[in-house]
C-alpha cells in the first residue's frame, strides 16, 4: 500500500503513543445529522488540544507532530465517532535547536487533555450553531431553537469526556503494525463475520462494558446494512489528517530536522572517551595506560592497525 510505505519512511526512532478522543452519545446524535461539520470540529478540537498542551512548558514544552484517523463505529457497528491519534514521543524545542523527549511510558495527563478537549469542542459546536451550519431532524428537530440547543449541551459541560491513552506502541515498528491493521479499515473486518443465513447476519464483537468479553451478535440483514452504511463519509472527506511537524506543508523538512536532532541527542548522552577512561580507572583502581608487563611505564599509542580477517594476509602498512 502506497500510503503505508510513505508512513514507514516517516517513522522516527522514538517511543510512539496512541491517544483516543471520544465524544459523548449526545454529540454523536448531532453528528449523525451533520457529519462533515461535526467531524471537522472533532479533528480541530483534538489537534488544538494536543498541540496546546504539548507546547506548554508545564507539560512537555515541545512542538509535536502526529496523525489522526477518524473511526465512526463501535464494535456493534452503531454510530460512535472517535479519533485515534498516533504521536511520536517528543517534539521540537521552540527554537528548533533540540529534540525534547517524553518521559518513558508517559505522554500527557489524560484528565487535562479531556478537560481542554471538552471546552474546545463545545465552543466550536456553539459557533457552528450560531453560524447556521447545523441541521436537526426527527427527534432532534427541537434543537433548532437556541434555548433548546443550549439546554441539550448543558449537562455535557460538567461530564467526563473520554480521552484515554492506550499502552504506548514502544517503537516505530509497533506503530507501523498498527497503521497496517486499522487505518484503512471500515466498520468491520471480514474475519468477524460469522454467517449470513435466513436473512440474518451474525458477527463477533467485544463488549467493553463487560471487560471486552467476546460475544456473537445476530441481527436482520437489513439492519446490518443500515449500520454499515452509517459510516459512509461525506464526499472527498479526509479521514486521515496530519498535524504539527507532520503537517503536509513542511513534513519533509521538519522530519529531516527531527532525525538530525535525535542523532545529536543520542550523541550527547554517550560518555566521552576521557569520561570512559576515568570511570574504568575508578572501577579497576588501575590506570588504563599503565604497561601490563612492567606495571610501571605509561603506554603511548603510536599507530592504529587496519582491521583484517584471519587467515587473509595482513594489509601492507609500509
Amino acid at each position: 500500500m502506497k500510503w503505508l510505505e510513505s508512513r514507514k519512511s516517516e517513522l522516527l526512532p522514538v517511543e510512539y503513543f496512541h491517544v483516543v478522543f471520544t465524544v459523548p452519545e449526545q454529540i454523536a446524535q448531532i453528528a449523525f445529522c451533520n457529519k462533515e461539520t461535526v467531524y471537522n470540529i472533532l479533528f480541530k478540537a483534538t489537534a488544538e488540544t494536543l498541540l496546546t498542551l504539548a507546547g506548554d512548558p508545564k507539560h512537555l514544552g515541545a512542538g509535536i507532530g502526529f496523525f489522526a484517523v477518524l473511526h465512526t463505529w463501535g464494535q456493534n457497528l452503531l454510530h460512535h465517532p472517535h479519533l485515534h491519534c498516533v504521536v511520536p514521543g517528543g517534539g521540537l524545542s521552540r527554537d528548533h535547536e533540540r529534540w525534547i523527549a517524553c518521559s518513558p511510558g508517559f505522554f500527557l495527563p489524560v484528565r487535562v487533555l479531556s478537560e481542554l478537549f471538552r471546552r474546545l469542542f463545545l465552543e466550536a459546536l456553539e459557533t457552528s450553531f450560531q453560524n447556521g451550519d447545523l441541521e436537526f431532524f426527527g427527534e432532534l428537530a427541537p434543537l433548532a431553537e437556541a434555548s433548546a440547543f443550549k439546554a441539550f449541551l448543558a449537562p455535557l459541560r460538567g461530564a467526563d469526556w473520554v480521552v484515554y491513552a492506550k499502552p504506548p506502541f514502544g517503537g516505530p515498528q509497533q506503530a507501523l503494525a498498527y497503521l497496517g491493521r486499522y487505518t484503512h479499515r471500515v466498520a468491520i473486518s471480514n474475519r468477524r463475520l460469522m454467517s449470513d443465513e435466513g436473512g440474518q447476519v451474525s458477527f463477533q464483537w467485544k463488549d467493553y462494558r463487560h471487560e471486552g468479553k467476546q460475544k456473537v451478535m445476530t441481527i436482520e440483514a437489513d439492519e446490518f446494512i443500515r449500520r454499515f452504511l452509517i459510516h459512509t463519509l461525506p464526499s472527498r472527506f479526509q479521514r486521515i489528517r496530519h498535524f504539527g511537524f507532520l503537517a503536509n506543508c513542511h513534513r519533509k523538512d521538519k522530519l529531516e530536522l527531527c532525525r538530525k536532532l535525535l542523532i545529536c541527542s543520542i550523541a550527547d548522552l554517550l560518555p566521552q572517551s576521557e569520561a570512559c577512561r576515568q570511570m574504568l580507572e575508578s572501577l579497576t583502581e588501575t590506570p588504563v595506560r599503565r604497561c601490563p608487563e612492567c606495571g610501571i611505564g605509561t603506554m603511548i599509542r603510536i599507530a592504529v592497525l587496519p582491521h583484517y580477517r584471519w587467515p587473509a594476509s595482513p594489509p601492507d602498512t609500509s
